[in-house]
């Protein structure tokens, strides 16, 4: 039996990895979680309020260090500039946690129901740092257009990351804001640019 809270929780996130890797989300229970984390049902509800949220535990911390690096980037940074310091100092949660963060996204990935709370997820996080942006003096609709854009980088190297280890998550986040400038400075083809 774990000691702690803490190892019971833990214990809890890594016999659910196991055991959707092995069987299925779908086909794994609460009890069974439980059971291989050796501990009881009860304990697993006064951890988790159902089996989707051991996959989204760390949101709110997510959240909270999304918000404050946002709110502490530098003055004078245009928008994308600021997510791209924000996401470089949330992203650390993500390396410390590699171990669950990668068989996390492959179970995501291939069960439509966690695909869904991902969504509602991003969503909710990309409303928070649109937020931060706001808080910091950025029109509505900028915060808006850059929170979504730069929470679409900040996916993109997530994904990166975990396809290419060989490179830090900070390099992939790096090079997708690097990119995101590159598609941004790139003249419009002489048929495609707007009529004055």
């Amino acid at each position: 039996m774990p000691r702690s809270g803490a190892e019971a929780r833990r214990r809890l996130q890594q016999a659910a990895l196991e055991l959707y890797r092995e069987r299925g989300f779908d086909q794994t229970t609460t009890a069974e979680i439980a059971a291989r984390a050796g501990v009881n049902e009860r304990t697993f509800f006064r951890h988790f309020p159902d089996k989707r949220e051991v996959l989204f535990d760390g949101e709110a911390d997510l959240r909270a260090a999304l918000m404050r690096a946002v709110a502490e980037a530098p003055d004078g940074l245009q928008p994308l500039e600021v997510l791209l310091c924000a996401f470089r100092k949330a992203g650390r949660i993500l390396e410390e946690n590699r171990p669950f963060s990668e068989p996390r996204l492959a179970i995501i990935a291939v069960t439509p129901a966690l695909r869904e709370r991902d969504l509602a997820k991003a969503a909710s996080l990309t409303e928070a740092v649109a937020e931060g942006l706001r808080q910091r003096g950025v029109a509505d609709r900028l915060a808006g257009l850059a929170a979504q854009t730069g929470w679409a980088a900040f996916h993109h190297a997530a994904q990166a990351w975990i396809d290419d280890p060989s490179q830090s998550l900070d390099a992939h986040l790096l090079q997708a804001f690097d990119d995101l400038r590159t598609l941004s400075a790139t003249a419009l083809p002489a048929q495609a640019q707007p009529e004055g």
